[in-house]
């Protein structure tokens, strides 16, 4: 089965039974502090199973692009991805844990053909605060898996949620593929990571709201997200035992080989499995509508790491001159027809790589005489120690098996554990940092960030009057305390400009205007001068928010239902983002 039979045939299954299909939304999530990226189909669906109502109905489906950075360490091995497809069907308030089982069982039984007793299930075991799953487990029961098919597992592997203190969670059920591995022991399932199974679905059933108190209240609405690792599924049902022997990375595994002279073995494998995965995930980064380009902070701080930990492997395959271009060309042209974007954003992509790799080509050169003058103080027998490889890695973006390779080449060694234990301490910092910074966002509903969101379009309207209609978003971030709008627009804003901005926004507060929520076809939308991106479609409805005078955009809210609500707009600063995009922080007046 091709890629693309996998898509229409998911996509297809679910809309015979009542599902109606979205679009992809871009890698980009809007007005979501919680995420740097869309990782999972449900993020921008968010407002939806807060209780917003779904233009196109309750029952929906689609293939998502995702990017997640968390396992980044893992790629290489035989199924982890930055970039990747997923598969997802959402109930918004309609069917829920009885169907959604079904459903995913009869796609992969009766569709995919995958034999039951190759599949294992995982269900919430309980705690001191919600009971054990006994229905989920009744249902998988009556599907037909025995007692040693389905695992419980606690809060770490089945549960979901909620994305800030508070919000929508609740337990999953994790559907797995049994690989034929030998157990790694008595007690080998789905939780050990031992390669004998496989996570290829994951039916989350949203059903209590956690509050601020630590309880646990249940939903008027109760939602199901799915999702399903497209990559994952595919290597699976074609009998493959890894993702890159499907044809998702065939053509450009095939293509980095004819480049170098470095012979694909064992020993290489993980190398070339890395530069072919992540410059699909930087392709499709780059290719976004929304234009992101690397930097020095947040998405383009992400997107420079997997370009310069690229270049490092690319190194490493002995290949001194910027293949990323010809790389990503092999991409766009494989996705073309799926993501039109890809074709579209074609120059800026190019463009991008080969600055970057320039850019990058002195700083590596820089560090490789660091690392020159690390190794030649070296007494005979000693190594590199671990705090020098991760300067290098931190500093020069020198990935450690680049490093162990120069070790090698100078006749020693590096100290990994040391090495290990720093970057370790590395990612903790980060992950506490990002604790603080990503608190709180749309996705906790608040009236403050809704009424946020709707100072970024009023904001977005008056950009567009003062600086011209070729402003574009490029990107929004909301907490409780404040907005920040990125748009394209290539010089610093003046004095009087930024007064004017300022001024439309707060006489539009001023005029106590309704803002307006119409449900209406993209084609619609467009006639109408609503503003959105056309470059992929829409689903069949729309819902587009209107402030008369000052705005008018398709948009999935939630937002103030009075423009007087925001009471007072303040301009705090603003400020280069990237390359031709600038960025605006604001605030409106506390509740």
């Amino acid at each position: 089965m091709t890629a693309e039979e996998l898509r229409r045939m998911y996509v297809e299954f679910f809309k015979e039974r009542g599902h109606k299909e979205i679009a992809s939304a871009s890698l980009l999530p809007d007005n979501d502090p919680t995420v740097l990226f869309t990782t999972a189909g449900m993020h921008p669906l968010v407002p939806y199973l807060l209780g917003e109502l779904h233009p196109l109905g309750k029952r929906l489906v689609n293939v998502q692009r995702c990017v997640r950075t968390c396992d980044i360490d893992e790629v290489g091995d035989d199924t982890h991805l930055t970039f990747f497809e997923m598969l997802g069907n959402w109930s918004l308030g309609d069917y829920f844990k009885e169907e959604s089982i079904s459903l995913s069982f009869e796609f992969l039984i009766t569709k995919l053909q995958i034999p039951i007793n190759r599949i294992a299930v995982t269900v919430f075991q309980g705690d001191e605060f919600i009971q054990r799953d006994d229905e989920v487990e009744r249902i998988w029961k009556s599907k037909g898996l025995a007692d040693n098919q389905i695992f419980f597992y606690g809060k770490e592997d089945n549960w979901w949620g909620p994305v800030g203190r508070t919000g929508p969670c609740g337990s999953d059920t994790e559907i797995f593929y049994d690989m034929g591995k030998e157990a790694c022991g008595k007690d080998c399932g789905p939780a050990c990571h031992c390669g004998k199974y496989v996570e290829i679905w994951n039916n989350v059933f949203l059903q209590y709201n956690k509050e601020i108190d630590g309880s646990y209240v249940p939903l008027l609405q109760k939602n199901v997200d799915t999702g399903m690792g497209m990559e994952r599924i595919l290597t699976i049902i074609n009998g493959k035992d890894n993702v890159y022997d499907t044809e998702l990375f065939i053509p450009i595994m095939n293509k980095l080989k004819g480049m170098t002279e470095v012979t694909y073995s064992e020993e290489t494998k993980k190398v070339f499995r890395i530069v072919c995965e992540h410059i699909r995930a930087m392709t499709f980064i780059l290719g976004d509508s929304k234009r992101i380009t690397p930097s020095n902070t947040e998405q383009g701080y992400i997107l420079r790491r997997l370009i310069r930990r690229t270049i490092g492997f690319v190194r490493k395959l002995r290949l001194d001159y910027n293949v990323l271009g010809e790389l990503a060309m092999e991409i766009i042209q494989q996705y073309k027809a799926v993501y039109i974007e890809l074709e579209e954003n074609q120059e800026f992509i190019l463009d991008q790589l080969d600055r970057e790799y320039r850019l990058f080509g002195r700083t590596i050169d820089t560090g490789l005489k660091k690392a020159e003058q690390y190794f030649s103080k070296l007494e005979e027998g000693e190594i590199l120690s671990g705090d020098l490889a991760f300067k290098l890695y931190d500093t020069f973006g020198f990935p450690i098996e680049f490093t162990s390779e120069l070790a090698f080449e100078c006749g020693t060694k590096v100290d990994l554990e040391g090495f290990i234990e720093k970057y370790k301490e590395h990612q903790e910092r980060s992950r506490q940092g990002a604790g603080g910074k990503f608190k709180g966002g749309l996705a906790d509903n608040s009236i403050q960030t809704t009424r946020l969101h709707t100072a970024t379009h009023l904001l977005n309207g008056a950009l567009r009057e003062v600086l011209g209609n070729d402003i574009n978003q490029r990107g929004s971030n909301i907490t409780e305390e404040r907005l920040r709008f990125d748009f394209s627009f290539d010089r610093k804003l003046t004095e009087d400009e930024l007064d004017k901005v300022s001024e439309i926004v707060n006489e539009a507060i001023k005029n106590e205007i309704d803002v307006i929520c119409e449900d209406m076809t993209p084609e619609m939308a467009k006639k109408s001068g609503a503003i959105g991106i056309f470059d992929s479609k829409y689903g069949e409805r729309v819902k587009v928010y209107t402030i008369p005078g000052y705005s008018k955009e398709i948009c999935g809210g939630p937002h103030a239902s009075n423009t007087r609500e925001l009471r007072a707009f303040t301009l705090q600063k603003e400020e280069a983002c990237s390359a031709g995009v600038r960025r605006i922080k604001a605030t409106i007046q506390s509740i």
